[in-house]
């Protein structure tokens, strides 16, 4: 008989990550003051911005994301004072979670693409889902019965390997999630194209910023790890960071 997986290590043998993911015992935490000097260091760069633009500490939600990472970077995560974490899989999550579902005050948002058969786990699981993309994976996640916040994912580049609701479709998309009563529109999220240069990423952030305005909605994910100063200088309330807390996920060769 295989034995039972360890939701503490969940993804760990599936993935390369920095060495400081892994204690010089061989388990699979985080050592906790590298992760708290890389925290600090994210505070200081989100200070910078919000002083910059002439915001406030408070208007601003870090999502650390820990996909791929195991459920015990999660829990000492959480023993720094992180309260809101991103999600990628609705599969991998679900190993993760009975490791992390008590965790006072934590919130999970799912962050990639959300596929319509997938909808009453994730709704299950999630406190937050980022990526509604339409009307059925709205109505989907209402026929759930769980209260739910929601994000409208914008797709605002060219690139086909992004996922989202046109600007165009989003008024539409807006009005549909509001007459649902299990889900509470909280506002946009979006993905611009990578580049090393944060600047690019500008346009977007901003193009969603006067998007939200236009269709009454105040919450924008937008921005992570080499982006998200630019993305609070144009309006961002919630931040996605992994890299820049965590290290870089590596697939094996």
């Amino acid at each position: 008989m295989a034995a039972a997986k360890n939701p503490l290590t969940l993804g760990a043998e599936k993935f390369h990550v920095s060495p400081f993911l892994r204690r010089p015992t061989g388990g699979a935490g985080i050592i906790l003051g590298v992760l708290k000097d890389n925290l600090a260091n994210v505070e200081d760069r989100i200070a910078r911005a919000c002083l910059r633009s002439g915001r406030r500490r408070g208007e601003i939600t870090l999502i650390a994301v820990t996909k791929v990472f195991p459920a015990g970077v999660i829990l000492e995560a959480h023993s720094l004072g992180m309260r809101d974490f991103g999600e990628n899989y609705v599969q991998e999550f679900e190993g993760k979670h009975p490791a992390v579902k008590d965790l006072p005050g934590a919130r999970f948002h799912l962050i990639g693409h959300l596929q319509s058969n997938k909808s009453r786990k994730a709704a299950e699981l999630f406190h937050v889902i980022q990526t509604v993309d339409s009307a059925k994976l709205a109505r989907r996640l209402n026929e759930s019965a769980n209260p739910l916040d929601v994000m409208i994912e914008v797709k605002l580049s060219e690139e086909e390997s992004k996922a989202g609701a046109s600007p165009d479709e989003v008024p539409d998309l807006v009005a549909a999630i509001r007459e649902c009563a299990n889900l509470r529109l909280l506002g946009l999220m979006t993905m611009p194209p990578w580049s090393d240069d944060p600047e690019p990423s500008r346009p977007y952030f901003r193009g969603l910023k006067e998007l939200g305005d236009r269709v009454g909605v105040a919450s924008l994910s937008m921005g992570m790890s080499h982006d998200f100063e630019v993305a609070i200088e144009e309006g961002a309330t919630h931040i996605r960071v992994g890299t820049a807390l965590f290290g870089k996920r590596k697939k094996p060769l």
